[in-house]
């Protein structure tokens, strides 16, 4: 665990996340600054910085939870779209340095954004990770 990560807390129960599913390897939870309805986030639940730094089994489990997610956001949003991102290194955009992946569902001319600046409503990303955790198979 590194102490300094938001996302490490975040596995380790310090910080309060909405969760949306969670295996041996992955954790996927709600982003508190969603760019779109349904926003989840996958992450590894060993720290590595980025995908360079994450082993093999590592993002085969992220991959994994990132098509279960994928599917259920499809069940209960019905996107036009889905954005899958993963971003390594300040240049590319990430914000947290602790591997992980975005998946953010589009309607036809969203923009692309990548991060949002306001944050959601608790109670509304709690609703919403219900509804997806319940869509998975």
């Amino acid at each position: 665990m590194n102490e300094d990560c938001i996302f490490c807390r975040i596995r380790e129960g310090a910080l309060p996340a909405h969760k949306v599913y969670e295996d041996e390897s992955s954790l996927a939870f709600m982003d508190t600054s969603p760019v779109s309805e349904g926003h989840v986030l996958v992450i590894t639940k060993d720290h590595y910085e980025n995908i360079f730094e994450a082993t093999p089994e590592s993002l085969a489990a992220v991959s994994n939870t990132v098509a279960k997610i994928a599917k259920g956001i499809r069940v209960v949003f019905s996107p036009d779209g889905l954005t899958v991102a993963q971003l390594n290194g300040s240049a590319a955009g990430q914000t947290v340095f602790h591997y992980h992946t975005h998946l953010i569902p589009r309607r036809d001319g969203d923009p692309m954004d990548l991060h949002a600046r306001g944050q959601a409503e608790p109670d509304k990303l709690a609703e919403i990770a219900a509804k997806i955790s319940g869509a998975l198979d």
